[in-house]
C-alpha cells in the first residue's frame, strides 16, 4: 500500500514539473506534451465504445471536430463578420468561457453521439465499423462545403482568430509570470489539459466498475447472452455511444482553442484510424494501457522528426523526410504488435481469462 502511494506521489511530481523541464528545451517539447493530453482524452473516450462496449468505431474523429468547430464558431469573429443580425446582438464577438465550452462541447458531441448509435444498434464487427467510418467522412465532407450558400463553416479556409481560453481572469494564451518564472502559454495549456485527462480518468474507472460498466462488458463478450440477462442492450449501446462521443468533444474544444485556428483538414480518416491505433496498441479496454498507447503514438511522429532528418540526409536527400517518419511508425506499431498482440499493457483479466484457456 505505502508502494502505490510512493508511486501516485511520484507519478503526480513528475507531471507537474514535466512542463517546467521541457520548457527549458523549447516551447515545441512543450506542445508536444499537450497534444498527446488531448489525444489521451479521446483514446479514453474511444476506448468506452470500442473498449467496454465492443463497438468498433471507425468515425469518431467525427466528435473531434464537432467540439473544435463549436467552439471555433462561439469564440471567434466568423459568425459577427457573416451574419449581420448576430453582429447587432453580439457587436464584440461571442467570447465563450470555459465553464461553457466545457458542457456544451460534452453535450453536442454526445447528442451526434446518439445519432451515429441509433441506426447502428443492430450492426456489429465490420458492418458496425464501415458506417461509422462513413459518418465521421460525412461530417468532415459537411465541414468542407458547408460555406455556400449559407457561409456556417468558412469551409476549407477554416476558422481563425479563435480565442484563448480564459478563466478567472487567466489568459492561458499568455505568458504568466510567477515568482520571476514566467510560465510559456503552452505550459498554461498543458496544465489545464492535465486537470481534464486526470478528470477523465476518473470517469472512465468509475464507469468501469459500475453496474453500466459491467454491462458493457457483458455486450462486448456475448450481446444475445447480456440480452438474455436482462440487460438493455439497445440503450447502453447508445449510452456508450453518448458517453464516448462527450470526451472527443471536449477535447475537440481545447483543441481549437489551443490551436487558434481549426480546418477540415485536421479531421481525415487517418486521425480515427490513429486514435483506435492508441487503443488497440496500448491494450484495449484497460485505462493505463490505453493512456500508454496514446502518448507513445502521439509524441512518436513528432520525436521521430528528429531521426528522419538524419537519415533523409544519408540517403542524399532521395527520400522525403515525412514519408521516413510514417515509415518508422508504422514500422514500430509492426513490432509491438507481433511482439504483444495483446497491447502493450493489456487487462488483466483478458490475460487470466487466456491462460484458462491455454
Amino acid at each position: 500500500m505505502k508502494q502505490n502511494k510512493t508511486f501516485v506521489l511520484l507519478a503526480a511530481a513528475g507531471l507537474l514539473i514535466l512542463p517546467l523541464l521541457l520548457q527549458g528545451f523549447g516551447n515545441a517539447w512543450v506542445r508536444i506534451a499537450d497534444v498527446a493530453l488531448l489525444y489521451v482524452m479521446l483514446a479514453l473516450g474511444l476506448n468506452i465504445v470500442v473498449g467496454y462496449a465492443g463497438l468498433l468505431d471507425l468515425g469518431y474523429v467525427a466528435f473531434f471536430a464537432v467540439g473544435a468547430y463549436m467552439f471555433g464558431l462561439m469564440a471567434s469573429p466568423h459568425l459577427s463578420d457573416t451574419f449581420a443580425a448576430f453582429a447587432a446582438i453580439f457587436p464584440n464577438g461571442l467570447h465563450t468561457p470555459l465553464w461553457i465550452v466545457i458542457p456544451l462541447g460534452a453535450g453536442l458531441a454526445g447528442f451526434f453521439g446518439v445519432l451515429l448509435g441509433a441506426p447502428t444498434l443492430k450492426l456489429r464487427g465490420d458492418y458496425l465499423a464501415i458506417v461509422t467510418l462513413g459518418f465521421g467522412e460525412i461530417i468532415r465532407v459537411f465541414l468542407n462545403n458547408l460555406d455556400h450558400p449559407v457561409n456556417i463553416t468558412n469551409g476549407p479556409k477554416g476558422l481563425n482568430q479563435i480565442d484563448s481560453i480564459k478563466f478567472f481572469g487567466f489568459n492561458l494564451g499568455k505568458p504568466l509570470s510567477v515568482g520571476g518564472f514566467e510560465l510559456a502559454s503552452v505550459t498554461l495549456y498543458y496544465y489545464l489539459f492535465l486537470a481534464l485527462v486526470l478528470l477523465s480518468v476518473l470517469i472512465c474507472h468509475r464507469l468501469e466498475v459500475s453496474r453500466i460498466g459491467r454491462a458493457w462488458m457483458a455486450i462486448r463478450e456475448d450481446e444475445i447472452a447480456a440480452k438474455a440477462m436482462g440487460i438493455n442492450t439497445r440503450n447502453m449501446k447508445l449510452l456508450a455511444f453518448g458517453m464516448g462521443a462527450t470526451f472527443g468533444g471536449v477535447s475537440g474544444s481545447m483543441f481549437g482553442a489551443f490551436q487558434g485556428f481549426v480546418s477540415p483538414e485536421s479531421f481525415s480518416l487517418m486521425e480515427s484510424v490513429m486514435i483506435v491505433a492508441m487503443v488497440v496498441l496500448g491494450g484495449i479496454g484497460h485505462l493505463p494501457g490505453v493512456i500508454l498507447g496514446a502518448v507513445l503514438l502521439a509524441a512518436l511522429p513528432e520525436v521521430l522528426r528528429y531521426v528522419a532528418g538524419p537519415l533523409q540526409a544519408m540517403t542524399d536527400g532521395r527520400l522525403d523526410a515525412a514519408i521516413l517518419r510514417q515509415l518508422l511508425i508504422a514500422l514500430a506499431m509492426i513490432v509491438v504488435m507481433l511482439m504483444r498482440p495483446r497491447g502493450l499493457w493489456p487487462s488483466p483479466e483478458h490475460g487470466k481469462a487466456l491462460r484458462a484457456v491455454k
